[in-house]
């Protein structure tokens, strides 16, 4: 894994709860999960700015609204503006429609909101 990729990981203080909560339970699905991660993210040249606006941009297709709001959270702390991650979503549009395109961005909205409240 890059050195990039890893401090930003190291960086998420808010993990989800449902995410600790199996990281608490099942320490090692939650280790497994990690290291395919980590194997994926650093196979090639992509900064962690960059991996997770492709990120933003599956979980917007595969329609998946906690992804889309981590993918959030780790673009925003790896450098990425709201600009960049609002185009990271709506470069989804015409492939995955405007309903789902709108309901991403709305996820986004209130990851912005929580991170907003938490600085």
């Amino acid at each position: 894994m890059s050195k990039e990729l890893d401090e930003t990981k190291k960086a998420s203080s808010s993990l989800p709860s449902v995410y600790q909560r199996i990281v608490n339970e099942y320490p090692e699905i939650a280790a497994a999960h990690d290291q395919m991660a980590d194997a994926v993210e650093g196979v090639g040249p992509l900064d962690a700015k960059t991996c997770s606006l492709i990120k933003i941009g599956i979980s917007v297709g595969a329609g998946l609204e906690s992804a889309v709001r981590s993918h959030v959270r780790r673009a925003t702390q790896a450098g990425a503006t709201r600009v960049e991650i609002t185009q990271a979503i709506f470069l989804g549009m015409n492939t995955v429609g405007f309903p789902r395109t709108v309901s991403a961005w709305s996820w986004a909205q209130t990851q912005f909101d929580r991170d907003d409240k938490e600085s």
